[in-house]
């Protein structure tokens, strides 16, 4: 009966997926627009805030706030933002196009990864971390719309999930950063 229970519930701790979760978002290193790697080991130390992106949402000028957000807190924080073409088509670009578009309309110079998915049967496995509790310790989730915020804190805890339409600014409330003003 034991190899039967243990068996049993082994797979529901398992992802659907069959994709590997790290445990921690520290192991997770993805690819950033212009081929890079963003390795979050490097973040370690800081908060990270993860955001799903889009181009043409009526939320894309989220990006305005996420960039002066980054500048103002650089020290303390990170913003790692996740092209994802789920909602409507909002996000139809290629990495090459996502990351133009970045540059000459908001400006972005925080990382930016290559597009995935946040959401179904090719969601990405930071994104599987990200909303699932048995992975990320906090609690599940679903990723609603585009510009949903994921805040890590400084030892890699996930701490707290932002609606879409969260601005940005609201964010700074949750930091723990000594140079807030």
């Amino acid at each position: 009966m034991w190899p039967f229970v243990i068996s049993f519930f082994s797979f529901f701790m398992s992802d659907t997926t069959g994709q590997v979760v790290p445990q921690s978002i520290y192991e997770f290193k993805v690819e950033g627009l212009q081929g890079d790697t963003i390795d979050f080991a490097a973040f370690k130390g800081k908060h990270i805030l993860i955001v799903n992106t889009a181009s043409r949402c009526g939320l894309t000028p989220q990006y305005e706030g996420l960039e002066k957000l980054y500048k103002e807190y650089k020290d303390c924080l990170v913003i790692v933002g996740f092209p994802a073409n789920n909602f409507l088509d909002q996000e139809p670009g290629t990495n090459e196009e996502i990351a133009q578009f970045c540059k000459d309309h908001y400006g972005v110079t925080f990382p930016m990864a290559a597009k995935i998915s946040v959401k179904g049967k090719q969601m990405a496995p930071i994104y599987l971390w990200l909303t699932k509790k048995i992975h990320n310790g906090y609690q599940d989730s679903a990723v609603s719309w585009n510009f949903q915020k994921y805040l890590i804190d400084k030892e890699g805890n996930l701490i707290k999930i932002y609606p879409p339409k969260t601005n940005p600014e609201k964010v700074i409330a949750d930091l723990d950063c000594n140079n807030l003003e």
